[in-house]
């Protein structure tokens, strides 16, 4: 089992951090990466820049790889494509990466989940395209961007949502000219960028939220450690104020019709029936999910609601607090009944949102070390993350 590798799933951030790690322990990894670059998720929202500067976005262990490395400024805010162009790729030229190499389905070698004698005493076997790769250890960190949720929310596509599909655009599409009006759905930082982005081209913006409560992208103002993210909230804030975007809170869409040429959009308000009208476009910035069927012959404790390890949940859950500051955690809360099978990075929180880079590298330390047998260093904390100021539980809540 120790002469194989350790498979690591997915070629971003997160998954080569991971492969730093493994790498700075004497432990060979590949790295699969399903698109034709690494971090091929990121550039798809490449023109976007982020809110928290270099100095949180690059992995201690990974930057000690890069020994002679052009490193960035720590205090700059890049974008997404800076990112790849300056940090992914370079690394990527230290590892073994491998492109176009998308898994399909990950089990046992000679087992399927129902075995339980000498199952850990057997490799894991990875389906890619036609070929299978044996491995002594998988982490996944595949992500979410390709799988994001629908506008229902109910969690299921509203009525008319795939009728409609060539004018829906998911995430955080690179704006370059509006026609018409365009309805950006969600109330977290990717719709925020979006609305910012329309807005600068004046173009006719329509605002919906589920909640009446979108204090987690106005933001927590002068309390937000990172200056940029409170921006964000801060400039949104603003248009509404100015009228200059139409906010409709509480809006829980179900469906979508054509009123010759016109998208109609279809809810319920606080319990009234409502029709929203005259859109041309609609942005669905409604977060993502995770993709769990590559792992179904795997034994895995997932978290029922969440979709992510079974005991991350608690730590996590929106329901009980909505701030960046999550509770310190690593390899023991990532694991699962597999053994030397984990998730990380923004994968690991499955449908939670509020996932930050740093998180995703302590995770990577954390599976890495423990995977090396050094338990020890996997139950060390070594995360610092900046206060995002919105909490709603309160001050004695979840984020002390």
């Amino acid at each position: 089992m120790n002469e194989l590798p350790v498979l690591v799933i997915g070629g971003g951030p997160v998954g080569l951090a991971a492969a730093a790690h493994l790498h700075h322990r004497g432990i060979r990894s590949v790295v699969l990466e399903a698109g034709d670059s690494v971090g091929s998720s990121i550039l798809e929202w490449g023109h976007v820049r982020l809110f928290s500067p270099w100095r949180y976005n690059v992995d201690r262990v990974a930057a000690q790889l890069l020994e002679g490395w052009d490193a960035p400024d720590p205090e700059e805010l890049p974008t997404g494509r800076d990112l790849v162009d300056r940090y992914l790729r370079p690394l990527a030229r230290r590892l073994d990466v491998r492109v176009g190499a998308r898994v399909t389905a990950i089990s046992r070698a000679n087992m399927d989940k129902v075995r339980t004698r000498d199952r850990a005493a057997a490799p894991f076997v990875v389906r890619i395209g036609d070929e299978d790769m044996l491995a002594r250890a998988v982490i996944d960190a595949s992500g979410t961007w390709r799988t994001p949720n629908p506008l229902g929310a109910s969690g299921l596509p509203v009525l008319g949502e795939a009728r409609f599909a060539s004018r829906i655009f998911y995430g955080i599409p690179n704006v370059h000219h509006a026609d018409g009006t365009t309805l950006v759905v969600g109330a977290g930082h990717s719709a925020a960028n979006s609305i910012l982005a329309l807005a600068a081209m004046r173009a006719s913006v329509v605002w919906m939220t589920r909640s009446d409560d979108a204090k987690r992208v106005l933001g927590g103002g002068a309390a937000d450690g990172l200056p940029a993210r409170s921006k964000l909230g801060t400039d949104l804030r603003s248009l509404i104020d100015k009228k200059a975007v139409k906010w409709i809170s509480g809006f829980a869409i179900r469906e979508l019709r054509d009123d010759n040429g016109k998208l109609v959009v279809i809810g319920m308000q606080r319990g009234v029936e409502r029709a929203v009208r005259g859109i041309d476009t609609i942005i669905a910035a409604t977060g993502q999910r995770p993709d769990l069927s590559i792992t179904r012959e795997l034994r895995l404790a997932i978290d029922p609601w969440l979709e992510c390890s079974e005991k991350l949940g608690p730590l996590i859950d929106p329901n009980e607090h909505s701030c960046g500051t999550v509770r310190p955690h690593g390899a023991i809360e990532l694991a699962h009944p597999e053994p030397g099978f984990y998730t990380i990075g923004s994968k690991s929180y499955g449908r939670a949102p509020t996932f930050l880079l740093a998180t995703g590298y302590e995770q990577a330390r954390s599976v890495a070390a423990m995977i090396a047998g050094d338990r020890e260093a996997a139950m060390r904390v070594e995360l610092d993350l900046p206060e995002t100021g919105v909490c709603n539980v309160g001050e004695a809540g979840c984020c002390a």
